[in-house]
């Protein structure tokens, strides 16, 4: 496929054929070699055919092959004329990372790391099919998909604060329960507080580099900090809620002769009735997973005190944001020199406000929104923040983390006859998971580097560097 370089950071795949605007690939030479080789730049190509999509179908340096879109991919579609793919979605609905941070240093958690680490294992489930402490009846998990973080901390998980720290106050609004199967009910009744599997974790880190001082300190980051990252989702009810839509849009797109580049790309125009039922029920599975973070989040405090004998005061642990990486919502933004209301879908990318734009609390407006992104187990992580150069170019989207190399298999067959956890131990690393397999398919050497990515979008200007993290202990599932 031709791409032309338009700078260092990005790159151009021209506007042919039935594609309806260019496609922009934010990445460096040597990221666009690699891309050659997994098909995701076509991804991006046929993106970009979709009806009502405005500027440009759009990939972060973290970009790889996904479902229909590709991971890392951002799109903007007209709210009157555009469509909505659920798979621009993705499975995994509302996917995000949460970071709190405490006033903890690591010398004083050093030789408690290890009973940490096994707390938190016990506390906080993992794995495929894990399940959590909160056991819900179907009027409950109504109330969960309508309300989100709030119902969380309703229950007593959490206090009022992490709802202002949370994209969207971890709530969407549109929110329809009944349009929720009997079958997304039974996946998620049972899952909430729960990591999951696969790229899901649970971090202690210290903050080991500060880029930005003044940011750093509005954020509350200081070196030598201990913070906690966590990364899940809406679980088996996000799931099912996708494949639910995806096959009645299959049908009608097949019905209807829409010509589609891959089938994948099933979409529905989002001001059909079949467009605005998949909206409100992605919207209840947003939330679910707003109310699973914020559940953990809870329970991980309740670990640190009680593992540390340290009273809330002095562990002063506050959640300094929650965004979230797979999600659609309406959102105005400046195209061709106009405000537009448009559907921006973000698969594998995240949200990057900048200064002054509402949305954020009041203590960011003037440096913009946390943005964080994890890298992968044995490397580092970054916090970064929006800048006015996303809003303009990317419709305030970057990043959402590292981004994988290899499958699961290759990395399992690389994995074949090594100990990933005794390897990340020497590094100073202790590792919790459920099974051998799960480390072998996220090991690091699985994804790319993040700093690597996080250099290209600091360059490229659509975020800012904040601060480095670098994980001393790690649940996985």
């Amino acid at each position: 496929m031709h791409l032309a370089p338009l700078d260092p950071f990005r790159w151009q795949i021209p506007k042919t054929g039935q594609m309806q605007v260019p496609g922009i690939i934010y990445t460096d030479a040597s990221g666009i070699r690699a891309l050659h080789r997994d098909g995701s730049l076509q991804q991006v190509a046929n993106v970009a055919t979709l009806p009502g999509i405005v500027t440009a179908a759009m990939a972060m340096p973290d970009i790889h092959l996904g479902y229909g879109f590709p991971i890392g991919g951002v799109a903007a579609f007209d709210w009157k004329t555009g469509v909505i793919p659920p798979g621009g979605v993705g499975y995994d609905i509302n996917c995000g990372v949460r970071l709190a941070t405490t006033a903890l240093t690591k010398n004083e958690i050093t030789s408690r790391l290890p009973a940490l680490a096994n707390a938190l294992f016990q506390a906080v489930p993992a794995g495929v099919g894990s399940t959590g402490p909160v056991r819900l009846k179907p009027a409950d998990l109504k109330k969960v998909l309508k309300q989100g973080s709030a119902w969380a901390v309703a229950q007593g998980f959490g206090r009022d604060a992490d709802i202002a720290h949370t994209e969207e106050n971890g709530c969407l609004d549109q929110a329809d329960p009944d349009l929720i199967s009997p079958k997304a009910f039974e996946r998620g009744k049972n899952q909430l507080g729960t990591l999951g599997s696969g790229n899901h974790f649970l971090e202690i880190g210290v903050v080991d580099e500060i880029f930005d001082a003044r940011t750093a300190h509005i954020f509350g980051l200081f070196p030598g900090q201990i913070t906690v990252m966590l990364h899940s989702g809406s679980r088996g009810l996000g799931h099912q809620v996708c494949d639910d839509h995806l096959a009645a849009m299959k049908k009608t797109v097949a019905k209807s002769g829409m010509h589609l580049p891959d089938r994948q790309l099933a979409c529905a125009m989002i001001q059909s009735p079949q467009g605005q039922q998949y909206l409100a029920a992605m919207a209840c599975a947003a939330n679910y997973a707003w109310a699973n973070r914020q559940i953990m989040l809870h329970r991980t405090r309740q670990v640190f005190m009680e593992t540390l004998s340290i009273s809330p005061r002095g562990l002063h642990m506050h959640l300094l944001y929650d965004v979230c990486h797979n999600i659609a919502k309406k959102e105005t933004h400046m195209v061709a020199g106009k405000k537009q209301a448009v559907c921006v879908v973000r698969k594998g990318a995240t949200r990057a406000l900048g200064p002054g734009i509402a949305g954020m609390p009041e203590k960011f407006q003037t440096v913009g929104q946390p943005i964080l992104t994890p890298g992968d187990m044995g490397r580092a992580s970054y916090v970064l923040c929006g800048t006015d150069t996303a809003m303009a170019e990317t419709f305030g989207s970057t990043c959402h983390g590292a981004g994988r190399l290899l499958s699961r298999k290759a990395a399992k067959k690389r994995g074949k006859g090594r100990s990933i956890r005794d390897e990340l131990k020497k590094k100073g690393i202790l590792v919790r998971s459920t099974g051998r397999s799960t480390l072998a398919e996220e090991m690091p050497e699985a994804y790319k580097d993040v700093s690597d990515v996080v250099h290209i979008v600091h360059g490229a200007g659509i975020s800012r560097m904040v601060a480095r993290l670098r994980p001393l202990a790690v649940i996985k599932g």
